[in-house]
């Protein structure tokens, strides 16, 4: 079985990738490398974080390394927090005390105006250094007060376009099928076909 490595130490990352492309290639995680160290994403795009980690992935482990880099762009924020999803709060910060600071800053701002988007760029990379990038995005608005218990991240803040639900209130396939993440990797599938 060929293999795709996923550059990834989020297990909510690495479980909806794993439901997302199924048996279609075996799949290992950074878990299985832990000489790879952590990778500083300290680019200004989701699409330069995610081409980093998976070049760095795919040279250390020799093998096809799949990465992604996404987030929560908030339109009354201007887009924040954007590629600082995951660090919005401080470096070391708990999806709690993201939602907390994302709250606090929108606490004056009405409902309609409360719009957002997730945005994934997916990346898949070869040990020669070749990469090609996927992306997808899903529109939503943000809630006043968490909803769900599923999911991870803000996604029991973010309300689904069309949905009564928000993200942590959807079963994972359903959460796949409209999420970011899982249309970003569908549009991946081609990719993945030239490098696997």
């Amino acid at each position: 079985m060929t293999y795709l490595v996923v550059a990834t130490k989020n297990p909510g990352k690495l479980r909806e990738i794993r439901e997302i492309l199924g048996s279609v290639v075996g799949l290992l995680s950074l878990a299985d490398f832990p000489g790879v160290g952590d990778i500083v994403e300290d680019g200004r795009t989701f699409e330069a974080n995610a081409i980093k980690k998976a070049l760095a992935v795919a040279y250390h482990t020799g093998h096809v390394s799949l990465a992604d880099d996404s987030g929560l762009e908030v339109d009354a924020l201007d887009g924040t927090p954007g590629v600082y999803s995951a660090r919005f709060a401080g470096e070391r910060a708990t999806d709690e005390q993201n939602n907390r600071k994302l709250l606090r800053l929108l606490e004056n701002i009405p409902d309609e105006q409360r719009t957002a988007r997730f945005r994934c760029v997916i990346a898949v990379g070869a040990p020669d250094g070749s990469v090609q990038t996927a992306q997808g995005a899903a529109e939503g608005r943000i809630l006043r007060d968490p909803r769900g218990t599923g999911g991870f991240g803000y996604d029991p803040l973010f309300l689904v376009s069309g949905e009564r639900r928000t993200f942590a209130e959807l079963p994972p396939e359903e959460k796949n099928r409209l999420s970011h993440r899982g249309k970003a990797l569908q549009s991946a599938f081609p990719l993945l076909s030239r490098f696997i």
